[in-house]
């Protein structure tokens, strides 16, 4: 992946940072975006230490703001070889206890912001990549089950995770580009309160999605895990 350019959200920890890390390895130019930019620049210090013949950048990015989106896409563009090739959408929350934020007893304020963050920053994310897309680019969006599977306690954070797999599904529909869904399965973040996988054993999996994965088989549906270690074992 030498030539490639690969913008991930919420590239400071999780998953984001362990797929960033991934991508660093196969020498892929790397630009990450977060919230805070404190956590951005020592991310990207970090990855360019493990990392010394890969190219790294940061830019603070908060997936709500669409003008943050938009510098975010415009700098990994002008960053790598030509144009962006891998975009990774992982900036993501969910406010309160996984697992104790039942429907009934959502505040407003929660809800909005999990559907501004983890719905409409996709939407943001994907929007603003479209016009650096090279022609063989990739779009991917981590999701989970319970976006599909309802399961008492998960509320609004839920219906969020649907409405991101939607947009997918919508851009999918409507554009040339690839834009697909991987399900890795439950991942020890603070997302989950460190309940599942380490993230790092599924970062691969992202690399597979953004070079191998048939796009007939991405493109407008949800790889999981076991997609993914069928096709690589």
């Amino acid at each position: 992946m030498d030539e490639a350019t690969v913008v991930i959200t919420g590239g400071t920890g999780g998953l984001g940072s362990a797929v960033a890390d991934a991508f660093c390895a196969r020498g892929a130019t790397v630009v990450i975006g977060a919230r805070e930019a404190t956590a951005v620049a020592a991310m990207v210090e970090t990855l360019q230490d493990r990392h010394p013949e890969a190219t790294v950048e940061g830019l603070r990015t908060d997936v709500r703001d669409e003008f943050d989106c938009e510098r975010l896409l415009e700098t990994a563009s002008r960053t790598g070889a030509a144009g962006v090739d891998v975009v990774v959408a992982c900036a993501g929350v969910y406010h309160g206890d996984a697992g104790a934020t039942p429907t009934d007893e959502e505040p407003y304020s929660r809800f909005d912001d999990h559907w501004r963050t983890n719905a409409r920053g996709v939407f943001a994310t994907v929007t603003e990549a479209l016009p650096h897309l090279n022609d063989e680019a990739r779009i991917l969006l981590p999701t989970g089950a319970i976006a599909r599977a309802a399961k008492p306690g998960y509320g609004s954070y839920a219906m969020s995770k649907a409405a991101g797999e939607a947009v997918v599904r919508g851009f999918a529909a409507d554009t040339d580009h690839v834009v697909g869904c991987l399900e890795p399965g439950q991942l020890a973040t603070a997302l989950t309160d460190n309940r599942g996988r380490d993230p790092s054993s599924v970062a691969e999996m992202f690399v597979w999605a953004a070079t191998d994965c048939d796009p007939s088989t991405l493109d407008g549906g949800i790889v999981d895990l076991k997609t993914w270690k069928q096709a690589t074992r």
